[in-house]
Order: C-alpha cells, then sequence, then structure tokens
C-alpha cells in the first residue's frame, strides 16, 4: 500500500454550540461546529460541512463530519471524515484519521471506494483571531500483498 496526496484543506467553524456533561468521572462535551473553507489539490474548491464531535474525559475530540465539496470545475464531492483530534501540543493539536468520499461525477467517481488517510493540525492565527484547521487528505492506495 501507499499514500497518494488528495488535497489540503483549510478550514474555520463560523458557528459553534456545545453541552458539558459533567460527571464523577470529569466532564465530557457534545459538540456541533458549521465549518467553512477551500481545499487545494487533485479536488480543488470551496469545503463546506457539519461537524458534531463528542470530546472525552482525556479532552480528545472524536469527529464525526460530513459535508461537501463544491470542486472549481463545477462537481459535487461529498465527504465524511473521522479520526482523533488530539489535545497535544497545545499551541498545534494534532489532527489524525480516515476520510471517505462520494461523487457522480465521471471526474470524481473513483473516490466512490476510496479510503483516504487525513492528518493536520489547529492552528492559532498569528492575529489572535481564532484558529484555523489544516487537513492533508490522501488516498490510500491498493497493491498486491507479497507472497
Amino acid at each position: 500500500m501507499r499514500l497518494e496526496p488528495l488535497y489540503r484543506v483549510t478550514f474555520h467553524y463560523p458557528e459553534a454550540w456545545y453541552v458539558d456533561l459533567e460527571g464523577s468521572h470529569r466532564l465530557e462535551s457534545q459538540h456541533f461546529f458549521l465549518a467553512e473553507g477551500r481545499c487545494e489539490g487533485a479536488i480543488s474548491g470551496r469545503f463546506r460541512g457539519a461537524n458534531h464531535p463528542r470530546r472525552r474525559t482525556d479532552e480528545t475530540y472524536i469527529p464525526d463530519f460530513q459535508g461537501v465539496i463544491e470542486t472549481d470545475e463545477g462537481a459535487r464531492v461529498m465527504f465524511d471524515f473521522r479520526g482523533y483530534g488530539r489535545a497535544y501540543p497545545e499551541n498545534r493539536r494534532q489532527v489524525v484519521g480516515f476520510a471517505t468520499h462520494l461523487s457522480d461525477d465521471d471526474r470524481h467517481r473513483r473516490l466512490n471506494d476510496v479510503v483516504c488517510a487525513l492528518t493536520g493540525e489547529v492552528r492559532s492565527r498569528p492575529d489572535g483571531s481564532g484558529v484555523d484547521i489544516v487537513v492533508d487528505v490522501a488516498e490510500l492506495v491498493w497493491e498486491p500483498l507479497s507472497d
């Protein structure tokens, strides 16, 4: 197997809501974020989605993130991101996970049965106005197993 870069997405959450649930074993929370951003690479275009992660008591986020990429050439590519938003390091928290995609456009239909790896960071903006999430998405390419 090997990884082939597919796109980089940079996005932020202009709107967010959450509910904290405090129990005898610390605090857990459920969140809802609306995402806006842009993809660049083999898929380039407008990125929109909704993430409704749970944050565990160890402050790790468990993303449940679906949305759509409206490509520059006019296609729609739906996405589903899963994985972990790690609580460390504090200044550039890590994101790891996997993605699947779905499209009815012939230019992107091959992605309908592809699994992708993702890795990224939560980056504070230099002006202190918030954070951007930057994620690299790479296609996991199947290769024959050696005997």
